[in-house]
């Protein structure tokens, strides 16, 4: 059996059923067996760097490895940003690149690049095979490092002789099982103890609990403690809770803020988060200041990197938090009615024709079991400030590695993941330009994602950023208007171009939504206030002076 085909039939095997990427001739070998493979379908994008961004949201909506593929040289480096950011949202993706015959190395064959050492900082294994007896050993191993321990990606490439060659095993393999990590259970009912003993506290939440809101729930209830969320982890805890006091960080509530700076209590209990600079208001001492600190978390790497912690706790966090919740039962603790926090939430100028009127109005013509993949751009801060979650894991939002255009492909991926969900993505002009044909992906897979695109013809967030740094903005951060409406129908992909508050209404939703296909609304918008970025605001205005 060709080494090619045995990885494609083990891959079959754990349950591949998408390939994302772009065919070349260095990965030819690869998409011809496909031909014979029905049971996975190559889905073929326009930039490589969307595949690895739709097939990372993918793999976070599947809980399940994802593959992406591309051709040696610069098929490689386009997949390099998208490996990057799932090594930061901790997500299984087997990269696989093509590459030249194992003969030719280090003769500047055609499109020649050893991209094993590039990939290396940005994945958990990265390999070149040069023994087709050694592929499919090699593909199985990386596949086992992707899921275990803290997921991540993974990369193999693969000369184009070692596909074709033949393979050593006969026999494809089966696929271990990730294995939990469980907490030491003496540490557990410490933290249990320590936590009784103070009567005031915070729970901190990072996007980590994605998989264990109901048990951050259930805990915030028996403690009677208010939940803050970092900006990574909205969209995870319904608004309505009465304990949920908002977001902290970047585009944070001023009422979250408060707690942290100012609020007077003995203990903070941080869980999945790594306390990133946009998930702390950049590392903001006050945090963990005259507060006991238990953290709880899946990486061992997040404990005490920049804020002190007295008690870490290493374990799967659904499983941390459930060995938690039954030593606070065994120490008296009850789930008790709870008093809701007086926020002030009032919202003035609801008639103003601004990105966050535009953002709120939208929000009440689609249903509230929407997801929405935002991207990189100052509406990212309104989404963050004032968008209201109305359901569970509603909101998917990457500020930690901040790759504009990836949001595009997050909806995509989400979308093939869960197909009964409303796919929505929050996108700027900026990121259009950037991976903005994968509408034509969608269009040609039948994928139903409504695009939403604000447009105000230059780089807002550059834009406003620069503004509070050094008080004034380069021309070429504008650019001239384009009608992207326009540029939909001339794809024939359904769109509507908005222009006012009164040209959005639920008609206009209708029409862009339910359809087997993608459908666009272009928000024409220059919006000049200043987004509410929070403390970021006051960290850009301190340098330059």
């Amino acid at each position: 059996m060709k080494a090619v085909r045995s990885v494609l039939e083990y891959l079959q095997g754990i349950g591949v059923k998408h390939i994302f990427g772009i065919p070349a001739g260095s990965v030819n070998a690869f998409f011809n067996e496909l031909y014979d493979m029905p049971e996975i379908t190559p889905i073929v994008t326009k930039h490589e760097g969307a595949a690895s961004y739709i097939a990372a949201s993918y793999a976070k909506y599947t809980k399940q490895m994802s593959v992406c593929i591309g051709s040696s040289g610069p098929g490689g480096t386009n997949l390099v940003t998208g490996a990057a950011n799932a090594m930061r949202e901790h997500l299984p993706v087997l990269f696989i690149t093509g590459a030249v015959p194992v003969n030719t190395m280090g003769l500047n064959a055609s499109q020649e690049l050893d991209a094993d050492p590039i990939f290396k900082s940005v994945t958990k294994y990265s390999v070149t095979v040069t023994d087709s007896k050694d592929l499919l050993n090699e593909v199985v191993k990386a596949t086992e490092i992707a899921i275990s321990g803290v997921p991540g990606p993974v990369h193999i490439a693969m000369p184009i002789d070692v596909q074709h060659g033949e393979g050593g095993n006969t026999e494809i393999p089966i696929l271990h099982k990730k294995q939990d990590l469980t907490p030491d259970l003496e540490t557990i009912q410490k933290v249990a103890k320590e936590l009784t003993q103070r009567e005031s506290g915070y729970i901190f939440v990072g996007q980590g609990i994605r998989n264990s809101t109901e048990q951050i729930i259930e805990l915030a209830e028996m403690l009677d403690w208010p939940i803050i969320t970092t900006p990574q982890a909205k969209g995870l805890i319904r608004d309505d809770h009465p304990l949920l006091a908002g977001v902290f960080g970047f585009a944070g509530h001023d009422y979250a803020s408060t707690l942290i700076n100012e609020g007077d209590v003995q203990s903070l209990l941080i869980i999945g988060t790594s306390l990133g600079e946009t998930a702390t208001n950049n590392y903001n001492a006050n945090l963990t200041k005259n507060r006991f600190t238990v953290q709880m978390d899946f990486d061992s790497t997040v404990f005490n990197r920049k804020y002190e912690i007295d008690i870490p706790v290493l374990g799967e966090i659904n499983v941390s938090l459930l060995y938690l919740i039954e030593e606070l039962k065994a120490l008296g603790l009850t789930r008790e009615s709870t008093k809701r926090l007086e926020k002030n939430n009032e919202i003035k100028n609801i008639e103003e024709y601004n990105t966050r009127n535009v953002l709120l109005k939208l929000q009440e013509y689609l249903p509230s079991s929407t997801r929405y993949s935002i991207d990189i751009g100052e509406f990212m801060a309104y989404v963050i400030h004032h968008m209201k979650v109305l359901d569970t894991d509603t909101f998917d939002i990457n500020v930690h590695f901040g790759a504009m255009g990836g949001g595009i492909g997050a909806a995509i991926g989400s979308k093939l993941a869960e197909p009964e969900r409303p796919s929505v993505a929050i996108t700027g002009d900026g990121c259009f330009f950037m991976h903005g044909m994968e509408i034509l992906t969608a269009k040609e897979f039948n994928i139903p994602v409504l695009f939403v695109i604000m447009n105000n013809a230059r780089l807002g967030m550059v834009y406003h950023g620069h503004s509070l740094q050094y008080k004034r903005s380069h021309p070429s951060f504008e650019q001239e208007p384009t009608n992207i409406a326009a540029m939909a129908a001339a794809m024939d992909i359904p769109s509507f171009r908005i222009d006012s508050m009164e040209d959005l209404n639920q008609d206009v939703i209708n029409n862009l939504t339910q359809l087997n296909g993608p459908a666009i609304l272009e928000v024409a918008l220059v919006d000049n206030n200043v987004p509410p970025m929070g403390d970021r605001v006051k960290f850009l205005s301190s340098f330059g002076k």
